[in-house]
């Protein structure tokens, strides 16, 4: 494997952990550098840095953005976002990976982009109900503020410099793991 191609996937799980704290931020940051120039993207996803996308894609983040900080409906968000960012994680890491079979891209788009996706998704999905629940919603956009500098962060990092994202999205998952582990229910 040549060295574009491993910064290629350090990009697309970069991005795909991103997704998993804002669907659409990730999204327009990929759309972003493509229309600049500094990613090339796949030839069947060249689509994304468009004006039309970066459009599309720069609204869509900023409802979303919004829209989470609005009690109950961030719940609401919640429920439509796992799948989303399963589907999201997984377009954003098969967009960006470079120089391999297509069996082998879209097996680490499912897997990595779309899994980091969903596993970073749902903890946040479970973390709000748990804010929900015990701050009546007042502590929510709080939280929302957090996984949207997260977001802007994770999102930075990957197009700018994409192995530190990767050591990121590492972190993200140890912390995330190690936070189930203490509440989860004992046996």
């Amino acid at each position: 494997m040549n060295p574009d191609t491993i910064i290629s996937i350090f990009l697309g799980i970069g991005l795909a952990a991103s997704v998993g704290f804002r669907v659409f931020l990730p999204l327009f940051s990929l759309s972003l550098a493509a229309f600049l120039g500094v990613w090339d993207l796949n030839e069947n996803w060249e689509w994304i840095g468009s004006i039309t996308a970066l459009i599309a894609f720069g609204v869509a983040m900023i409802v979303e953005i919004f829209a989470y900080f609005i009690p109950w409906v961030d719940n609401a968000l919640d429920s439509l976002a796992v799948p989303l960012a399963a589907i999201a994680g997984t377009a954003v890491m098969v967009s960006t990976v470079a120089n391999l079979d297509p069996v082998v891209t879209w097996s680490l788009a499912i897997i990595a982009g779309g899994g980091t996706a969903t596993a970073i998704k749902g903890a946040n999905a479970a973390g709000r109900i748990t804010s929900t629940a015990t701050t009546g919603g007042v502590a929510n956009p709080v939280v929302s503020t957090i996984e949207t500098g997260t977001a802007v962060a994770v999102s930075t990092a990957s197009i700018l410099v994409p192995p530190i994202a990767a050591i990121l999205v590492i972190i993200i998952l140890v912390v995330i793991f190690r936070i189930y582990r203490k509440l989860r229910p004992k046996r």
